[in-house]
């Protein structure tokens, strides 16, 4: 494992959070009662949480991250996937994908003051788009692939990002009309890290050659650093 760069600061959030009761987190976060419960005794036992795997890429369970599959990457794929990859965190602002994590409910988009912010983008401020560009210059880059969600992206400030920031969309064909849907979406976001990773893709007009779930690049419905892929038949 990796000590993530704002360890310090997760922790002043669990901090804060744990000051809830979990009926409050239900109500903050929208979820259940027994998923607020699980994570009010993990902020009020952030310094002793115990778990099997500390790395943060193998923690996550949403479709994006299913669709990575890391699990089956060789020692090699991780190396290179440590180097390129970083996740957007509303709890840790920025992470390695190796970086030692605690488990944790925490959306970006999450509407609470913490200290003196207002929400959470307001607390990462600009701390998140830095961290990236450092992590581009030491990468020697000058483009980022960003398949974040439009939630967790709102927390880079592109502006100030030392990089040509390029945003895949992935729409399927339905009711005679192509249209981004949110499920199939957050699969295509993950197999197609999947595709940088596998093919060590560092031109990003190779991108274009995309093929995975059945998409392909449209130029036609492109514009600019939208780059669409569009799919004519989802799956069953």
């Amino acid at each position: 494992t990796t000590q993530p760069i704002f360890d310090t600061q997760a922790k002043f959030l669990a901090e804060q959070l744990s000051k809830l009761q979990a009926d409050d987190l239900s109500n903050l976060m929208g979820i259940s009662s027994n998923i607020a419960e699980l994570n009010a005794e993990r902020f009020k036992n952030w310094d002793s949480i115990s778990i099997p795997e500390k790395r943060a890429i193998f923690q996550f369970q949403g479709d994006v991250f299913k669709h990575l599959n890391a699990r089956d990457f060789s020692q090699d794929d991780e190396n290179y996937m440590n180097d390129k990859l970083r996740i957007l965190s509303g709890m840790y602002g920025v992470l390695k994908p190796s970086d030692k994590m605690n488990p944790y409910r925490l959306e970006m988009g999450t509407r609470y003051s913490f200290g003196t912010a207002k929400n959470l983008y307001e607390f990462w401020g600009d701390r998140v788009t830095d961290t990236l560009n450092e992590d581009l210059a030491s990468a020697n880059t000058e483009v980022l692939i960003n398949l974040a969600s439009n939630e967790y992206f709102k927390a880079v400030k592109p502006k100030g990002l030392n990089a040509d920031v390029i945003t895949p969309q992935f729409k399927d064909l339905k009711n005679g009309q192509y249209k981004m849907i949110s499920f199939f979406a957050k699969k295509a976001r993950g197999v197609m890290a999947r595709y940088i990773i596998d093919n060590r893709v560092t031109d990003p007009e190779a991108l274009k050659a995309f093929n995975g779930s059945g998409y392909y690049f449209s130029e036609e419905h492109s514009k600019g650093p939208q780059w669409v892929f569009l799919r004519d038949e989802a799956p069953a």
